[in-house]
């Protein structure tokens, strides 16, 4: 019975310690100028675009999805140039949990001052600085700057994403992650606090899907 019951703990401990998220850390920098381009206007689609968000402790994790409230692109010689979205903070949904079985806490934690503060701060913003054609990469097709705005600081980060580009559509998608603390929140951020700890790196997946105006 032991030699059944060690390998089943010793799987248990490896899920149970959850790691950082798997992703490209986004570089950070200081806030820079917003890029701006003459061109044709894409109208992101709010009703398919999405932000989704994950979250880890040593204990677990969680993840969920926002909403994108309104943003554009312009795309100058086939390529994006410059672009804006608002994220709606208030549409934080958490996807692990059910309803009733901690998935209210978990919502109503995350939109409080310790990390969001949706009361002050209902929305986020995301606007491009620059974009790079990226060669001989198998995964990404650009390289994306942009000034990440969350509650009152603004920083710009830097990622890789995947951008298709049709006569009518652009998709764009891309998975990174940042360090919460650059914004401001440090809830849990103390590894002192064993399974209390909530590590500073949040990861963001990006899909967005904009329509020619």
């Amino acid at each position: 019975m032991k030699r059944i019951l060690l390998p089943i703990a010793a799987a248990l401990f490896i899920i149970s310690c959850q790691d950082a998220p798997k992703a490209d850390k986004a570089e950070t920098a200081e806030k820079q100028a917003a890029a701006t381009a003459a061109g044709t206007e894409f109208k992101i689609d709010t009703a398919t675009s999405v932000v989704g968000w994950l979250g880890t402790k040593p204990v677990g994790q969680h993840n969920g999805t926002l909403k994108i409230n309104n943003g554009e692109f312009t795309l100058a010689n086939g390529q994006i140039a410059a672009g804006k979205f608002i994220i709606d903070i208030n549409s934080l949904t958490d996807v692990d949990m059910k309803p009733g079985d901690g998935k209210e806490k978990i919502e109503g934690h995350l939109k409080s001052a310790d990390f969001f503060d949706v009361a002050k701060y209902p929305n986020a913003t995301f606007e491009i600085t620059k974009v790079e054609a990226l060669a001989n990469d198998t995964t990404a097709t650009h390289k994306i700057s942009g000034n990440l705005t969350l509650k009152d600081s603004t920083k710009n980060v830097t990622f890789p994403a995947k951008i298709t580009v049709a006569e009518n559509t652009i998709n764009a998608s891309a998975n990174f992650n940042i360090d919460r603390t650059q914004w401001g929140m440090h809830y849990g951020n103390d590894k002192s606090l064993g399974d209390k700890f909530v590590r500073p790196e949040v990861n963001l997946q990006l899909k967005i899907v904009a329509n020619k105006s």
